[in-house]
């Protein structure tokens, strides 16, 4: 990743809105420095610093985006460091989780370290690596989470794999809980989603489909809070798409266990109807399921039950995708996207203001794994997203930067755009 820019940045005019500080201004100034935030800059900063006129745009911090997958090292055709941080960068994810699931798997300190290593020389963005819960993530045998803790890894999880024997989830997050490291868990019980295509619905039988039960979900989601319950460690609960799956969450958090959880943009928008024809871009896991539960998982987004907001950006290839629906793999690329998706179905739909769409993006997820970022608080890192939330647009294959063109809101009308990205002062996006 290219360095900070020294320079002073003062950005002028705009509405503010930093969760972090419970900051809303209407009209206000955002000054940087030195790759950080501060409160003022000095007359004579101010008089060779780079000046943006904020007039009807929202300065927020940098997204951060707890769950995607970036396609290094040994998945490349699916996408790259330079790619997939560049589709960050234009959807305004300033810092980003990348999931273990590699070739090799993030099992080892050696793996970490290579990735660590593309990174510091293609990416855009901050990324911060994840390493496996169990070794090759095939819920066996636990990785060696003190070593990759060392060799830098923000959590760990066995991504779509899942741990499926309880005692060793148990075990694994006393590990985990010893280095003080978050598990992230995909919830799903493979025992009952063999074969499975879409939600189990009426869609799926309309379609001709194999369903994937809510109950899949929502069996494991309860687990996880009762071993929360017994080991005392932290566990954030990746993509939820059921309302059965907040509901189990809003109870955990009401007995004060270290649960958090996130949701999907996509599965704030989409419902399962957006498979009637079969678009294998909408092949996600976990599926796209009814109405009642993406309005469930808004409510849940809206108390507080859902912490954050990712993008679950999971490219996949032309060729893996232009095929039978029950042969195509589960995946949507939508780094570039997710704000959109979420500001059209939160603020748009009428059901949230911008102030909390924000808060899911950047203090919630960064909360959720303690991070120092997702503010705009002087002696920060100067990650910053500048935003349209008026602009109407429609997402055309050709503009976007990720390698794959997986992205089922491709021609999909959406409200709200990313113009401009910044991390540590430097522009990384924007015109």
């Amino acid at each position: 990743m290219n360095p900070a820019d020294n320079s002073p940045l003062w950005i002028r005019g705009a509405r503010v809105i930093d969760p972090s500080a419970k900051r809303d201004e209407a009209k206000g100034d955002v000054f940087a420095l030195d790759g950080k935030f501060v409160d003022q800059l000095s007359a004579a900063d101010q008089a060779k610093a780079r000046v943006i006129n904020g007039q009807g745009l929202v300065v927020t911090p940098g997204f951060v985006d707890l769950n995607c997958r970036l396609g290094e090292p040994g998945r490349t055709a699916r996408e790259t460091i330079r790619s997939g941080t560049r589709a960050a960068a234009t959807g305004g994810f300033t810092t980003v989780i990348t999931m273990p699931d590699s070739l090799p798997a993030a099992d080892n300190v050696g793996t970490i370290q290579l990735l660590r290593e593309i990174c510091a020389r293609d990416a855009a963005v901050r990324v911060l690596p994840t390493g496996t819960l169990t070794k090759g993530h095939e819920g066996q045998a636990l990785a060696p989470l003190g070593t990759m803790k060392k060799a830098g890894v923000v959590a760990v999880t066995d991504t779509t794999s899942g741990v499926q024997n309880n005692e060793i989830m148990r075990r694994a997050l006393e590990y985990a809980a010893m280095f003080d490291l978050v598990v992230l868990d995909h919830c799903q019980d493979s025992s009952m989603t063999e074969g499975g295509q879409m939600h189990e619905g009426t869609w799926s039988l309309r379609l001709g489909l194999r369903g994937l039960p809510r109950a899949a979900e929502e069996v494991v989601v309860s687990s996880d809070c009762l071993l929360a319950e017994l080991t005392k460690a932290r566990i954030h609960l990746q993509h939820l798409s059921s309302g059965g799956s907040a509901d189990i969450v809003r109870r955990a958090k009401a007995k004060k266990l270290a649960v958090t959880a996130e949701v999907s943009a996509l599965h704030l928008l989409l419902t399962d109807a957006a498979l009637a024809h079969y678009g294998t871009s909408l092949k996600t896991n976990p599926p796209l399921r009814e109405e009642a539960d993406r309005l469930a998982l808004i409510a849940a987004l809206i108390d507080g039950t859902i912490d954050a907001i990712c993008s679950d950006h999971s490219p996949c290839t032309a060729t893996e995708k232009d095929c039978e629906f029950d042969l195509a793999p589960f995946g949507a690329a939508t780094l570039e996207t997710a704000f959109a998706a979420a500001h059209t179905a939160l603020v748009t739909g009428g059901h949230a203001d911008l102030s909390l769409l924000i808060a899911r993006l950047t203090h919630g997820p960064a909360k959720a794994l303690g991070l120092e970022t997702g503010t705009l608080k002087a002696g920060a890192l100067a990650d910053l997203v500048v935003l349209d939330p008026k602009a109407a647009w429609t997402p055309a294959a050709a503009d976007l930067s990720s390698k794959s063109g997986n992205n089922p809101l491709v021609g999909r009308a959406l409200t709200g755009r990313v113009r401009a990205t910044f991390v540590g002062g430097r522009q990384v996006f924007g015109v």
